[in-house]
């Protein structure tokens, strides 16, 4: 068994995950762009604050960087896009929990504060989701495209099962019928 055999084919569903994933980019660029304008200082821990959010020079960068991965991929689309979208959620989670533990240290360079340890929390999340959306969950419905990658015989074989169960219910109709022309 190989991962790529596991993946959903691409299908209209990947239209959610494109979507959220460019507005999350769009999102991020924006405020990395708002950062670059106040000329701050690259490695400053008293920075200036953008839409609740402490920021420098280099959470700047760091935001334009990963706005333009999340375009770019929502551009290409597919599964491309999703696996992407999975991989930045996860770093985004993680970076608010290694920077929950440098707040009031030195070693938080990216001048990360309590709003920005929340907003990375919501935003991996919010972009893991994307990433997830109709390829990973359980009890999908059988005519869910991504269902029916993972189960390539299964359609035949429930379709066989259906011809069967209907065959066996029109014989069971017609003994019944045939009971009740022996009893009438």
């Amino acid at each position: 068994m190989r991962l790529r055999d596991e993946l959903p084919v691409d299908h209209r569903l990947n239209q959610v995950y494109r979507v959220g994933a460019a507005l999350c980019g769009l999102l991020l660029l924006v405020f990395g762009c708002l950062g670059f304008t106040d000329s701050l200082s690259s490695f400053g821990t008293q920075g200036q604050r953008i839409g609740g959010l402490a920021t420098n020079d280099l959470l700047s960068a760091v935001s334009v960087a990963f706005g333009l991965l999340l375009i770019m991929a929502a551009a290409v689309g597919g599964n491309l896009a999703s696996t992407v979208n999975i991989f930045v959620g996860i770093l985004f989670v993680a970076s608010g929990f290694v920077h929950l533990l440098l707040i009031g240290h030195d070693g938080n360079i990216l001048d990360f504060g309590m709003s920005n340890v929340v907003f990375s929390f919501l935003m991996g999340l919010l972009i893991m989701t994307f990433g997830m959306y109709g390829r990973v969950s359980g009890g999908l419905p059988h005519d869910n495209p991504y269902w029916r990658r993972r189960h390539l015989e299964q359609p035949a074989l429930e379709a066989a099962s259906s011809r069967t169960h209907a065959g066996t219910a029109a014989t069971d109709t017609d003994r019944t019928l045939e009971c009740r022309d022996d009893h009438s």
